[in-house]
C-alpha cells in the first residue's frame, strides 16, 4: 500500500508518525510552506515537514496543490491512498480521483458535527461534553464524505484548544492506523453523514479573543479555553492590554460592575456579567511575563477594584 500524507501542523504530524511508526509506506509527503512567525516573522517550517525531513521521505510544498507541477510529482509517486489530515487546502477531483483507495481524511470532530477549520475551539465554545475523531472519505464537499470510522473522548474541565488538539491527535493517529488497512482490503462500508445533523465551524479571528464581561461567567471561561493557544484571549487594565492566560469560575458571586476586579483573599477574581465571580489564575502584562494572579495583584497594588476593558481602542467599554 503505496501513501501519500498531506497536512500542514502538529495535529497532522501524530498521524504521519504513526504511519511510519507502523511501518506503512509512505512514498511522498504535502504539507503547506514555510511561513514567518513569532515576533522576528522568521519563517518557520510546519510540523509535518520537519518531521518528513526528519524520516527522509519525499517532501512537497506548493503553495497551491492543484499547480500542474505539484500534480504531475502527486501523479509520481503513484499512490493507493493519500491521507489528509489539517492540509489546510479543500482538493478537487484532479486529487481526489488520483489514488485508487481515495482521500482518506483525519477530522477533529464527531462529524457531522462542525464541519470547517475549527471544530476543537467550536466544541469547546459550545461547552460540549465529549469530541472526538473522524476517519473519512473526501468529497469535493467541506468535510462532506461518508464515514469510515469514529471514536469519543470526553472534554474536560481542564481542556484548552491546545491540550485538547494534542489528545485528540493522538487518539486520530491511532484510529487511522486501524482503520486505513481495513479500508484499503475492502473491509469498511463508508457510512454517509446524516445531514439533519450537520453544523459548520467558522475560521477564528484574532479579535474573537477580547473578552467581554458582560458575558455569563460560563461563557467567559468557555471562551478562555477555546482561544489558547490562539488567539489567546485580552482585556485592557489603566490602558494597557492584559492578556488572560487562565481563569476558572469561583464559584462565588461579588457586588459590582461586569469587569470589575474583586478580592478572593489574595486572589484576583472579575466579576462577571451575572455576577459570578471569574478567578484570575495566570495573566500577562504587555512586556512583562506571566505571573500568578496573586503575584500580580501584589506587584500592583490599585488592581482591585479597578474595572477591566474600560476606554479600550475598539470603542468604549466591553
Amino acid at each position: 500500500m503505496r501513501i501519500v500524507f498531506m497536512g500542514t501542523p502538529a495535529f497532522a504530524a501524530a498521524s504521519l508518525r504513526a504511519l511510519c511508526e507502523a511501518g506503512l509506506d509512505v512514498v511522498g509527503v504535502v504539507s503547506q510552506p514555510a511561513r514567518p512567525a513569532g515576533r522576528g516573522r522568521a519563517m518557520m517550517q510546519p510540523a509535518t515537514a520537519l518531521l518528513a525531513e526528519e524520516r527522509a521521505l519525499p517532501l512537497m510544498q506548493p503553495e497551491k496543490p492543484h499547480a500542474p507541477d505539484a500534480l504531475a510529482t502527486l501523479r509520481a509517486w503513484a499512490p493507493d491512498v493519500i491521507v489528509v489530515a489539517a492540509y489546510g487546502h479543500i482538493l478537487r477531483p484532479a486529487i481526489l480521483d488520483l489514488p485508487p483507495a481515495g482521500c482518506v481524511n483525519v477530522h477533529a470532530s464527531l462529524l457531522p458535527a462542525y464541519r470547517g477549520a475549527s471544530p476543537i475551539p467550536i466544541a469547546l465554545l459550545a461547552g460540549d461534553k465529549e469530541t472526538g475523531v473522524t476517519i473519512m472519505l473526501l468529497d469535493q464537499g467541506a468535510d462532506t464524505g461518508p464515514i469510515l470510522a469514529q471514536r469519543a473522548i470526553p472534554i474536560l474541565d481542564s481542556d484548552t484548544t491546545g491540550r485538547l488538539t494534542v489528545r485528540l491527535a493522538d487518539l486520530g493517529a491511532h484510529l487511522l492506523i486501524e482503520t486505513l488497512p481495513a479500508w484499503v482490503a475492502g473491509q469498511i462500508t463508508p457510512q454517509p453523514q446524516d445531514e439533519r445533523r450537520a453544523s459548520a465551524c467558522p475560521r477564528l479571528h484574532k479579535e474573537d479573543g477580547v473578552i467581554d464581561w458582560s458575558l455569563p461567567a460560563r461563557q467567559i471561561w468557555l471562551r478562555v479555553r477555546a482561544f489558547d493557544p490562539w488567539p489567546g484571549t485580552t482585556t485592557t487594565w489603566r490602558g494597557q492590554p492584559l492578556k488572560i492566560l487562565e481563569l476558572t469560575p469561583a464559584g462565588q458571586s461579588g457586588v459590582g460592575p461586569a469587569g470589575q476586579v474583586a478580592a478572593l483573599g489574595d486572589w484576583p477574581a472579575v466579576i462577571a456579567g451575572d455576577g459570578q465571580l471569574l478567578l484570575l489564575q495566570r495573566v500577562q502584562l504587555a512586556g512583562k511575563k506571566p505571573a500568578q494572579g496573586a503575584d500580580f495583584a501584589r506587584g500592583q497594588r490599585d488592581f482591585f477594584g479597578a474595572i477591566l476593558g474600560a476606554n479600550i481602542e475598539t470603542g468604549g467599554e466591553q
